[in-house]
């Protein structure tokens, strides 16, 4: 019996090229997520959080704000891709074919499409993955692809953050 450490995501070489990651947690869109995330980013188009407004647009409802639905798919990604991540290189071919809507739940999952040692961080490679994901009803709603610095197997400042505990945890 011991201490048995919790899932702390992947490293450099635990990519393989071609693996599907399907992302554990969907998340549904409430009114709230919409209108703050609108507002705070400074959208000033009332489709987003004026539910007057949007019933008189072509989508007869609110339309969730395009950004949230990118920022939505990328934190659903973070346990698999990114939890040991140095920093995004970028977000290339974002597409949103098909719109999002508040009370819509979206799950993502992402291909391992390349990766390679860094030239400049011997502790990290480069690695570039596809996420799609897809609504209740299975509609993919939103895809990209995103080029990430992930620590190798021992690199990085992240090793053993969880704190020593005073007293032994007992029944």
């Amino acid at each position: 019996m011991g201490n048995v450490p919790g899932w702390q995501g992947r490293r450099y070489e635990d990519f393989v090229i071609g693996d599907v990651y399907r992302h554990p947690l969907g998340r549904t869109i409430t009114e709230t997520d919409n209108a703050w995330f609108s507002l705070l980013t400074m959208n000033t188009n009332m489709l987003h959080y004026n539910s007057e407004y949007a019933e008189r647009s072509e989508f007869k409802q609110l339309l969730v704000y395009s950004p949230l639905t990118v920022a939505i798919a990328t934190g659903q990604s973070v346990t698999d891709v990114t939890q040991n991540a140095v920093a995004n290189l970028g977000w290339d071919e974002i597409r949103l074919p098909h719109p999002v809507f508040v009370g819509d739940t979206l799950w993502s999952e992402s291909l391992v499409l390349e990766k390679r040692e860094s030239n400049s961080r011997p502790d990290a490679g480069i690695v570039k993955v596809k996420t799609r994901t897809i609504n209740q009803h299975g509609d993919e709603v939103c895809s990209f692809k995103r080029t990430f610095y992930i620590y190798k197997r021992g690199g990085g400042p992240f090793n053993d953050v969880y704190p020593e505990a005073k007293t032994e945890l007992r029944e």
